[in-house]
C-alpha cells in the first residue's frame, strides 16, 4: 500500500483506495463569555498528513456548514491563511446524510466544545459503531473521545470497555482551570465505563494504538496519532 501510496502522490492522482472520514464540532461557545470550538492543529495536522499521502477526505458535523475555530487554537502568525488553506471548514457536509460504508477509518479532533456535541449526538454514536463493528479504524485526540462515551454495540456493552487508550486528563483539564465548565471530566467518563485509561505528563505527546483504535491525549499527540493512523490503514 505504501509503495501504491507514493506512485499515485507522484503521479497526482487521488487515491481512490483510501477515503476518511473527519468529524468535526458545530457549536462555539461553553458561556457567552468563553468562545471555544474545533482544536485547530488536531485537525490540521491530521488532515494533511492523510492528503499528501493520497487520501481522498471528507469532513463532516453534526449540524454542517462552517466549523467554529477555538480562537485559543489560532497560530500567532498567519492566521487567516492557516484557515483559508483548509475550505473544507467552511462548508462541511452533514455528518446524519453519510454512510460509513464510504470511508476506511473515521477520526475525531477535539476542542472543548466536542465535550457538548459529540457526547450526545445520535448520528455520530452511529457512525462510530458501525466502524467498531466492521473491524475499521477509529482514531480521536484530545476531546475528541467525547464521541466514544455514548457508543454501545450490539452487544450492549460501552465501545470503549476493555479498551487501552488515552485522551485529554483530568490534570490536564484543571490546570487550564476549564474542569468546572465541562458537563462532566473526560477521563473519569472514559474509567467510568470500563476502559483501560494510560496517562502521560500533562502536555506531552502521547499516543496509544489498540488495535484499530487509535488515540492522543493532547494537542501535541496529533502528528503522532496521524503518522499512526496512516500506519494502520497501510498495514491494512
Amino acid at each position: 500500500m505504501h509503495f501504491l501510496s507514493e506512485i499515485i502522490i507522484e503521479s497526482g492522482i487521488i487515491n481512490e483506495y483510501q477515503k476518511d472520514l473527519i468529524v468535526v464540532t458545530s457549536h462555539q461557545e461553553i458561556q457567552p463569555e468563553l468562545q471555544t470550538g474545533l482544536w485547530l492543529s488536531e485537525f490540521v495536522e491530521v488532515y494533511d498528513l492523510l492528503i499528501n499521502a493520497g487520501h481522498q477526505v471528507t469532513v463532516a458535523s453534526m449540524k454542517g456548514g462552517k466549523t467554529p475555530i477555538d480562537p485559543n487554537s489560532l497560530p500567532q502568525e498567519g492566521n487567516a491563511e492557516r484557515i483559508s488553506d483548509h475550505e473544507q471548514l467552511q462548508d462541511t457536509v452533514l455528518l446524519k446524510e453519510l454512510s460509513s460504508n464510504d470511508f476506511d477509518a473515521i477520526y475525531l479532533p477535539g476542542g472543548h466544545r466536542t465535550m457538548f456535541d459529540f457526547a450526545n449526538d445520535i448520528s455520530l454514536q452511529n457512525m462510530v459503531r458501525e466502524f467498531a463493528q466492521s473491524d475499521r479504524i477509529v482514531a480521536a485526540v484530545c476531546h475528541g473521545l467525547s464521541g466514544f462515551v455514548g457508543v454501545t454495540l450490539s452487544n450492549g456493552e460501552s465501545f470503549v470497555k476493555g479498551k487501552t487508550l488515552t485522551s485529554f486528563t483530568n490534570n490536564e483539564e484543571q490546570t487550564i482551570q476549564l474542569d468546572s465548565l465541562m458537563p462532566f471530566l473526560l477521563e473519569d467518563g472514559l474509567r467510568q465505563l470500563g476502559a483501560n485509561f494510560i496517562s502521560a505528563p500533562i502536555f506531552s505527546e502521547h499516543v496509544i494504538t489498540d488495535g484499530n483504535l487509535i488515540t492522543g491525549q493532547n494537542p501535541q499527540s496529533s502528528t503522532s496519532l496521524g503518522k499512526a493512523l496512516l500506519e494502520r490503514l497501510e498495514a491494512k
